[in-house]
């Protein structure tokens, strides 16, 4: 979930005219990254090795 004052920085960031579809893409990467680092400090991570090995079955 993206603050209010989160919006707002992010709102007087992009340029005086912007599309709908520019505002909804920088919102969503935020909050991926945001969910990301919640992730990370959660412990909700893979190690480089269990990476490895998931790509080797995605790619078989």
């Amino acid at each position: 979930m993206i603050s209010k004052s989160k919006l707002k920085e992010q709102l007087n960031k992009l340029p005086e005219e912007f599309t709908l579809d520019e505002l909804v893409e920088k919102l969503i990467f935020i909050e991926k990254v945001d969910q990301g680092i919640q992730d990370s400090i959660n412990g909700n991570k893979v190690s480089d090795a269990e990476l490895q090995n998931k790509m080797k079955e995605w790619f078989e």
